[in-house]
């Protein structure tokens, strides 16, 4: 008679054993016609699960969260089905949920085409409109190795090979077609409503690049086609804003085989990294820190010592000389204590707030490198500020103020917060996690920010609160981080004099604003698509002529700009003057700066924007001056307003 609790608390009794979907039912048909799983003491379970004890459940509807990727592993299934259906030769291997949608790998003697493709969710369709229930059964461990080889899934067969003999495995069929799965799934194909096929890539057999190569075809699933199409046109704008391919169009940077994971910037490309990093530093400045820079290469025995050999240990490059062992550093934090350890610190030092542009280096996986969001080679935003216990929240407070402000200006209001706590491998006492977390949530409320917990997320030393910027086509970047810690002072041994004279461990706030400059200039191409504002172009300004009598001009004018502290280029070239405001409109360049016979008589020059806007003709000094009030805004378009005002008049 089991006695089943609701989400909101209430209780429902029932004489026998009953099925998620009896317990849907019973609450109301609408819920069991919405429901497509359940929860039992907070487990995932399909509707068929059968309930014979006291528990506590709750339905799952397409409005859960667990909801969508339970949809996409059901589409999953979905595409095995119709590939066994269209090619019986292929064999199935392994089909997961992934960010974003879902991926089966398949062995196949030849390449899928996109007309492959076409046709497979062609029929993916068709059995989704069939509405084929998906019916969950066990098997012996040993029994299924048997049944997959008779099927001929070897690759299937050797998967169940490697799980223990003892194991009772649960599989799926729809039909024809069945699975080895864990599920739970959705209880019938009719509920993948709205699907699409990606594409198709190379994988090699469980990772291995000894393996055989087998084909991956990737699809993405939602509950209705809006959420679907939605998706679809964010992937298509994210490929026109791709910062790899405006990275070379606007001869930004590039990356090489040579030299994997590490970034060569251009000229170009490194303007924006200087405004970048000029911009911070000043921000920094004012905000009390300190900048300081620590070596590169460092002893191992500090990263035994602080605790990142354990537990990063993988990913540091190292180096040996004369007999020693030493890291070319991952990250800053050790090194900051260093300098914090050089002389006598009081009470009255702290809080004591230290900044580095600090370059770092990580083994990153091949695999895992993308463009300069992802790289081996990076120089971090890096800051730690030494505290006591009671100044905690304030300065938690008073740097959640300093991003907000910061990310403000490069044109980022929407944020995301998420609270990391405590991993199941971690350093320092639960007393210190205790009131880590705590320092945290409570700099988080009384702000009245929204945040949300990431259990067991944090790094091995501290929690932290992540601070995510959502741009302009809704996708969800993560680049800032306060993190709390009171473990790794102690382990450097770092300390200071406090109002009675004894000897105590300084709290150490870990912090980054953009995180690395790298990934954040990628972030920041995208979200423009290249149009960045006035102060961080690569090129502010081009002064370009009609013809090459205007030439002196026109040089003349450009240096003008240019020693005003303008980045700008003056173009002479023999070309008609349509075809060079277009070209530099490719180039994404804010302002085009004409020099004709008019201008040139009264000092003037005629300024277009990148957008097709005429601003008619201004002195060059007006010219200063607006592009200069432009900068100190930190403007986020090309269309400064007193030359709008100006040629309005």
């Amino acid at each position: 008679m089991p006695n089943i609790t609701l989400p909101d608390g209430s209780r429902r009794q029932f004489d026998n054993a009953v099925s998620i979907l009896d317990i849907a039912q019973d609450i109301g048909p609408g819920l069991a016609k919405a429901a497509l799983a359940g929860t039992v003491d907070g487990k995932l379970v399909d509707l068929s699960h059968q309930v014979d004890s006291d528990v506590a459940i709750s339905i799952i509807t397409p409005k859960s969260e667990e909801a969508l990727d339970l949809v996409r592993h059901s589409a999953a299934h979905l595409l095995a089905q119709a590939v066994k259906q269209l090619y019986p030769e292929a064999q199935v291997t392994i089909g997961p949920v992934i960010d974003g949608g879902f991926y089966y790998d398949f062995a196949y003697a030849r390449a899928f085409t996109p007309e492959d493709l076409e046709a497979i969710e062609k029929r993916m369709h068709e059995l989704a409109k069939r509405d084929i229930p998906l019916e969950r059964s066990v098997m012996a461990r040993d029994d299924a190795v048997a049944f997959f080889k008779s099927l001929g899934e070897e690759y299937k067969a050797e998967i169940i090979e490697s799980i223990p003999t003892n194991e009772e495995l649960s599989l799926y069929r729809q039909e024809d077609f069945i699975d080895l799965c864990r599920g739970p799934h959705i209880p019938s194909t009719g509920r993948i409503k709205a699907f699409k096929l990606m594409k198709v890539a190379g994988a090699y057999w469980r990772g291995n690049s000894d393996n055989e190569m087998l084909q991956r075809i990737y699809g993405t699933a939602f509950h209705d086609n809006k959420a679907l199409k939605t998706h679809l046109h964010q992937i298509e704008e994210a490929e026109k804003r791709d910062h790899r391919k405006i990275g070379k169009q606007l001869d930004l940077f590039h990356l090489q085989e040579e030299a994997p994971g590490m970034v060569f910037w251009h000229p170009r490309g490194w303007a924006i990294y200087q405004a970048v990093e000029a911009y911070m530093r000043k921000r920094q400045i004012s905000g009390g820190y300190q900048e300081i820079r620590t070596p590169q290469v460092v002893d191992y025995s500090l990263w035994e010592k602080s605790g990142h050999a354990d537990k990063f240990g993988d990913g540091m490059f190292t180096v040996h000389s004369e007999d020693r062992a030493f890291a070319i550093k991952p990250m800053n934090c050790p090194c900051h204590v260093q300098v914090f350890n050089q002389g006598l610190k009081s009470y009255r030092d702290l809080p004591l707030r230290y900044a580095e542009f600090g370059s770092c280096h990580r083994n990153e996986l091949s695999g895992a490198l993308h463009g300069i969001m992802r790289v081996r080679g990076f120089t971090q935003d890096d800051g730690h500020i030494f505290c006591t216990e009671g100044q905690i929240q304030a300065e938690c407070a008073r740097f959640i103020d300093f991003l907000h402000s910061v990310y403000a200006d490069f044109g980022f209001t929407e944020l995301i917060y998420r609270l990391s706590t405590r991993p199941p491998e971690r350093v320092g006492s639960d007393e210190s996690w205790d009131k880590s977390e705590k320092a945290l949530a409570d700099a988080l409320n009384a702000q009245g920010l929204p945040w949300e917990e990431l259990p067991g997320e944090g790094a091995f030393y501290g929690p932290k609160v992540e601070f995510s910027l959502k741009d302009s086509i809704g996708r969800v970047w993560q680049c800032g981080t306060i993190q709390v810690d009171f473990s790794m002072p102690g382990r450097l041994g770092a300390s200071y004099i406090d109002e009675q004279g004894s000897k105590q461990v300084p709290v150490m706030l870990h912090r980054a604003t953009l995180g690395s400059f790298e990934r954040f200039i990628g972030i920041l191409v995208e979200e423009t698509e290249g149009r960045l504002p006035l102060w961080l172009s690569p090129l502010q300004a081009v002064v370009t002529t009609i013809t090459d009598k205007h030439n002196i001009y026109a040089q003349e004018s450009a240096e003008r700009l240019s020693a005003a502290g303008f980045r700008v280029e003056a173009d002479l070239r023999n070309e008609k003057i349509g075809f060079k405001i277009r070209d530099w409109t490719l180039q994404r360049v804010p302002y085009i700066l004409v020099a004709g016979d008019r201008e040139a008589e009264s000092g003037a020059l005629a300024v277009r924007t990148r957008d097709g806007k005429d601003l008619g003709s201004h002195p060059v000094d007006r010219v200063i001056d607006a592009f200069r009030a432009e900068s100190d805004t930190r403007s986020l378009g090309s269309e400064s307003s007193l030359l709008m005002d100006t040629a309005d008049a």
